[in-house]
């Protein structure tokens, strides 16, 4: 009887153990899908929640295509009784009230407003921002260029540092004596003479930011569109002081004004008017120096270069033969040079024609002769071939066709 009674134990022992392991697998396979329902719900969460963004997205979107659309407007003055003098992009000006959320303080005249379409009152102040024009200018924050780099204009660059670098640089001297600094420089000459590396190197030397515009970028398609280029740039220049403000070519918009002018010509004549304005507003002892270059001085209205605005004009000249003997010197400087380079009969090769950057040109011509020939220096016949070619370009590119082919 006792041996029946240990048989049925171990039997219900073995029947126990085998349920506890078929629960325990349940379990786990419950555990599991526990897991994986808690994983979606977790995803079903996060997509629900990237698709109210997207609503609150596409709401806010629709709300700013259904809103009213606002002016935008100059401030010209501010009168008594929450009045304000506004003038309209057509040039039109209006007296317009002003919301009482406006502060007083931020009213000031030259601001950009937003305008309420319905009765044009001034509900907000628009945000300054540069023109993508201006902002597409050339600006250096400290050029790398020196005098060193610039030959033959040793007399052009001490008349350049007293005008232009010195008011930047020593001002307390000019209010010692008592007198005035030049307010603008004018550098007039044939191109490629090394205008615009003068200006960097003033740049460079007092430690300024240099902003380069081309005068043709001031002649825009629509009225008014030119004046307020002008004084977007200015107001960078003041912005970036202490600067050296660059106007290259500036015959395209300060030629002499006509009286049977297209109208074309009159919104040009309006943008030098404002060119003109800028630079009366400007302080002598200031820590913005205005260069400008021209190939045309006798185009230039009188206006521009009166003493008080272009107080210095400077003429850049070719060079002469000592002086393409120094540029050479300059531009050959880290080139591996043969010992039958003769620069001073280089420079006579050269003849009157070539200026600083056909100089440069026939520098590393040469160098690229050398280079296609794998030598392992420049050589003197690679300076006459350089010369001809870019003296010469297009003989020099006939006969390069010509061998090409034959």
């Amino acid at each position: 009887m006792d041996t029946d009674a240990d048989i049925d134990s171990t039997e219900f022992s073995n029947y126990v153990i085998d349920r506890m392991r078929q629960l325990e697998v349940k379990n786990d396979l419950l555990t599991q899908q526990y897991h994986k329902i808690e994983t979606e719900k977790q995803d079903a969460e996060d997509r629900r929640l990237k698709y109210e963004r997207e609503i609150r997205k596409l709401q806010s979107e629709l709300n700013t295509l259904k809103a009213t659309p606002q002016l935008v407007g100059t401030l010209v003055k501010v009168l008594e009784g929450g009045k304000s003098i506004v003038r309209s992009s057509t040039g039109s000006e209006f007296i317009v009230g002003t919301s009482q959320f406006m502060k007083d303080s931020d009213l000031v005249a030259g601001a950009q407003v937003a305008l309420n379409k319905e009765n044009l009152s001034i509900i907000s102040i628009v945000p300054a921002a540069s023109d993508p024009i201006v902002q597409a200018m050339e600006v250096i924050e400290s050029p790398d260029v020196s005098y060193d780099q610039i030959g033959g204009l040793d007399e052009q660059i001490e008349v350049l540092k007293g005008a232009a670098e010195f008011p930047l640089t020593k001002p307390e001297v000019f209010k010692r004596i008592g007198i005035d600094p030049p307010k603008g420089v004018l550098l007039y000459g044939p191109p490629g003479t090394g205008k615009t590396l003068l200006a960097k190197a003033v740049a460079a030397r007092t430690d300024a930011t240099f902003i380069r515009v081309v005068g043709s970028e001031f002649a825009q398609k629509y009225v008014g569109e030119g004046a307020r280029l002008v004084r977007d740039v200015f107001k960078m220049a003041r912005k970036k002081a202490p600067s050296i403000l660059f106007i290259d070519e500036i015959d395209s918009i300060g030629a002499m004004r006509l009286d049977d002018a297209s109208s074309g010509g009159r919104e040009v004549q309006r943008t030098l008017t404002q060119l003109l304005s800028e630079m009366d507003g400007f302080d002598r002892r200031g820590k913005v120096c205005i260069i400008a270059a021209t190939n045309r001085p006798d185009m230039l209205d009188p206006a521009l270069i009166r003493p008080g605005r272009f107080d210095r004009l400077i003429e850049i000249p070719m060079p002469n033969n000592e002086a393409r003997v120094e540029i050479l010197r300059i531009h050959t400087k880290g080139m591996r040079l043969a010992d039958d380079v003769d620069l001073v009969r280089l420079a006579k090769l050269a003849t009157d024609h070539a200026n600083g950057a056909a100089l440069r040109a026939i520098a590393m011509e040469a160098g690229m002769c050398a280079v296609r020939e794998e030598k392992d220096a420049a050589y003197h016949k690679d300076f006459e071939d350089a010369i001809k070619h870019v003296m010469d370009p297009g003989g020099a590119r006939n006969r390069r066709t010509e061998s090409m082919f034959a």
